[in-house]
């Protein structure tokens, strides 16, 4: 994945060109979520891949800390109207995930699978090609647990719901089947630059 340089504040005519529409951009890193924030012990922690209810093939937190790791650095943008420009991320690409286990994706959908039982559709070929990660540091350091440490899925191309906080899994489905938000009239696909937020956009 590759990495941005981190160069300050961008003039206004790139702020506007990187702004997706009816964005606005932050400095600050706002926290979203349903209900209280789980606190998730790595002691205890796995992450594990699924095909329906069959699980294929499963990590410890030590066993996931010993893959190949990958840095990612840009913008983010959130269905709620904020975008935040030259974020820094690290964790374990989807790509060297499914080649850890020896697999080939077996459908073309997922539902990321969060500790707090949220869940969220993304399709494989956007997270395939180096376009998502399991990440467990944000900006050089493990990311908090209000930001979804101690692994959140990042798939930075789409708004940022689908980035599923505190993930503990990926479960491959025959179908693209609508997750928490999707089945409460958020878009299916949510790509910020169509302005995908809700089902009929």
């Amino acid at each position: 994945m590759a990495t941005r340089g981190f160069t300050g504040r961008p003039p206004a005519a790139e702020i506007r060109e990187r702004l997706p529409p009816g964005q606005y951009l932050t400095d600050d890193f706002p926290v979203l979520q349903l209900g209280p924030t789980p606190r998730v012990s790595t002691d205890g922690w796995r992450f594990t891949l699924r095909h329906g209810s069959r699980p294929l093939v499963s990590w410890t937190w030590e066993e996931f800390q010993a893959l190949p790791r990958t840095r990612w650095g840009g913008d983010i943008h959130c269905v709620t109207k904020w975008s935040k420009f030259d974020t820094a991320w690290e964790g374990v690409s989807i790509d060297d995930l499914l080649a850890a286990a020896g697999l080939d994706a077996p459908t073309g959908f997922v539902l990321a699978e969060g500790h707090d039982d949220y869940t969220t559709n993304v399709p494989v070929a956007d997270l395939v090609g180096g376009k998502a990660m399991v990440a467990t540091l944000y900006d050089g350091k493990p990311i908090e647990p209000e930001h979804g440490g101690p692994a959140r899925l990042l798939v930075p191309h789409l708004y940022f719901w689908k980035s599923a906080k505190w993930v503990k899994g990926l479960r491959f489905t025959e179908r693209d089947e609508a997750g928490f938000w999707e089945l409460r009239g958020y878009h299916m696909y949510g790509d910020p630059w169509r302005e995908q937020r809700f089902t009929d956009d």
